[in-house]
Parts: C-alpha cells; structure tokens; sequence
C-alpha cells in the first residue's frame, strides 16, 4: 500500500477498494457525507470520505464533523491522565477534589461512581440555554446545587451531557486551575500524540471545514426523563450543533469536532495500551483496566431504558446485545464511545485496531446490525486490517 505525505505526523495510504463500496453501501442505506479512518499499531491504514459535507461540497477527510459524545471518551482519559500522576484516586470522593461539590447529598459520590454513570446527578440543570451552556461559571455554580435524583452509587443511569462538566472540573481542579479544559487536552494530550485537527471550542478560522448537520431532531413520544438528560433547548442535534455559538463552547461532554483521523488518532492510544509512537501517557494495566464492566452492569440503565455495556472508568466496552453496540460485535476487548446521532470511535485492545466514523446525517444508533449505515464499514475496515496483519507477519 503506498502513501503519500501530508503533515508532519500522518500520511494518507491509498483507499482500499472494500473502503469506497462501504462508503457507497453506507450512503445507500441513508448517509450524505461520511468519512473513515482507522490505525493499526499506530499507524494509519485507513483515511476516505464520500458524499457531502454540505450542499455541493464534497466530503472530504480534511473535513471535521460534530462527534458528540464520543468526546466523552477524551474527557476520561485527561482524568485518568491526572490518575496515572498520582493526582486522582477513584476511590475518593468528587468533593476531595472540589469542595464546594460536596453538598445537598453529593457529599458520598466517588470518581468511581461518576465515572461509570452512576453518580446520581443525569439531569442538566434547570433553565440551561445554549449562552449558559458556553459559560463555564455557570454550568459549575449549576451543579454545585444540583440535588441527586438517586442516591450515588446505586443505580445506573447514563449522565448524557452534565457528566462532561463534572469530569471536565475535577481535571482542572487537580491541574491547579490554571488553564482551561480545551488548553489542558491540546497541551496534555493532542500535542504529545500529533493528534491534529481534534478542537474543543474551534477556532472561527477553521468553520469552513466543517460539515453540516442534518436531522437529530428533538423526539418525541421519549419518556421525559430522557430530556431532563438532554434538555430540547440544548439538544444534540443539527438545531443547536450546526451553530457558531455551538462550535465555540467547550462542552466537555459532547463539544468535540473533528476529523475522523483525528479521533482514530486518539483511540490508537489505547489501542496501543497507553503509548503511541514511542509517547507513554497511560500504564498497559491502566489500560486493560478500562475493560472492567461498572457494578451491576447487567440491569436497566435507568436513562437509556435497557441494559449498556458501559466501563466503570468512563468508556463504553464491546459486547452481546442488549448491552453492547450492534456494529462493533461481542468483542469486550473493545473500549468506544458512540455520539449522538451514530458517530463513533473505537479502540480493540487485543488487534492494536482504532477506528472512527464521522457523518453528517445523524441517526438512530440502535438501527438492527443488518441494515445499519457503519456496519459494511467496520468489516471493510477490519478485512483492511487483517490483511495488513498478515503482511507484517509473513
């Protein structure tokens, strides 16, 4: 396979011929612009595009893309970056860390808990717009008086948008609060890994390169306990997300926008067990750790209404469904995060695989295995993969 050069840490290999009909099978079964990109031991096997970004404007893998909660998974891992510093213990209380949290009942919640969505406090606060969303100050004034729905620790209910702050917080409480959460990834995370063209808060410079939403409308008929979650005013979706207000805000639950290599990047980290190209951030045990299922995993997720196959440190793990992610299999050797709408990213702890999926048509992300959009994506990916492994050993 060759490749061409286009940056200091990345080139572009050749697109697979099984890459282009997956695309193409995907933009049959409802996809307008997609883009793919996977690495294998580090390096880049896979990085294409089709369909449009917007209206008569080419799909690209240059273009970035909204990819929701998948930031999720980046956010997890500057706290866990802050662990392997010896500067975070799981096991302690969230108001060790930040006192004025510790009140109203929140007193007994450990990273532990919040980590694996069972903190007790899913629901964003009441009143929040967009503006207040962009407001640090206010989202964190916000939570220090939130109340627990259910006591931490005793129900697992998935925190879909006011975890990111929570988490985002006690990373820049640990850090001596003298940056930003966006400074401390680019800093911390990005910049070690030449990860490019991941942004959490995206400078004005770079809009033109990012495509635009469609669908991920506010549903209805939900039970109303799934919009205390994701309140319609700030609703992941193409209402909210495709605006300049939206791009700026460092939402450290659902903000990222990026370009799948990007997020591929990222996941290569773990996928790696914490090193990439020679960078150690996190120990191999601390990595094969995330696999640990949280306590109870088994039962009702109490937001997302059937069981979830989610980490006790913040990701979300390969499985048999219910719990598990149709496209990805049974594999729970898998850490990922999927976003709002079906974007995902994911990491394959025993292949050295990483992949992301970034599109612009968002979507149910429960659509059955046979006829969703990523799955002849993820075996085209995986057919790339193994034949490069096969390569290597011979």
């Amino acid at each position: 396979m060759s490749t061409q050069s286009i940056g200091r840490t990345k080139t572009v290999p050749d697109t697979d011929p099984r890459i282009t009909a997956a695309l193409d099978e995907a933009r049959r079964r409802g996809e307008s612009g997609i883009q793919v990109a996977a690495y294998l031991d580090g390096k880049l096997i896979v990085n294409a595009a089709a369909g449009e970004a917007m209206s008569g404007t080419a799909a690209t893998p240059e273009t970035m893309f909204p990819v929701f909660s998948v930031t999720k998974a980046i956010t997890s891992t500057a706290l866990h970056l802050q662990a392997e510093r010896g500067l975070v213990d799981y096991d302690a209380t969230v108001g060790t860390y930040w006192p004025e949290f510790a009140t109203l009942g929140k007193e007994t919640m450990t990273i532990r808990h919040l980590l694996s969505h069972r903190g007790g406090i899913p629901w964003m606060p009441d009143g929040v717009t967009p503006e207040n969303q962009a407001d640090w100050s206010w989202m964190i004034d916000r939570i220090e008086r939130t109340r627990p729905v259910f006591e931490p620790g005793t129900t697992n209910c998935y925190h879909a948008l006011i975890w990111g702050w929570v988490v985002a917080e006690i990373v820049l409480r640990t850090d001596g609060g003298r940056r930003d959460f966006a400074e401390f990834l680019r800093e911390d995370i990005f910049v070690p890994l030449g990860i490019e063209d991941v942004h959490l808060g995206l400078p004005s410079e770079l809009d033109d390169r990012v495509a635009e939403l469609t669908g991920g409308t506010v549903p209805v008929g939900y039970p109303e306990e799934y919009l205390l979650g994701m309140p319609a005013a700030v609703f992941p979706g193409s209402h909210v997300y495709n605006t300049e207000l939206s791009r700026r805000t460092i939402n450290p639950g659902a903000g990222v926008i990026a370009t799948a290599e990007g997020i591929a990047r990222f996941f290569a980290l773990l996928a790696g067990h914490g090193s990439l190209d020679g960078v150690r951030l996190l120990s191999e045990e601390r990595v094969r750790s995330f696999t640990a299922t949280r306590q109870n995993v088994e039962e009702i997720d109490r937001y997302m209404g059937k069981p979830a196959q989610v980490s006790a440190y913040g990701f979300w793990l390969g499985g048999p469904e219910p719990g598990g992610y149709p496209v990805l299999g049974d594999n729970p050797n898998i850490v990922h995060h999927p976003g709002a709408g079906g974007a995902i990213g994911w990491a394959e702890l025993d292949s050295g695989l990483s992949v992301s999926i970034n599109h612009n048509a968002m979507h149910d992300q429960a659509l059955p295995t046979e006829t969703h959009p990523f799955t002849p994506i993820a075996e085209a990916v995986r057919a790339v993969a193994a034949d490069m492994s096969k390569t290597v050993t011979a």
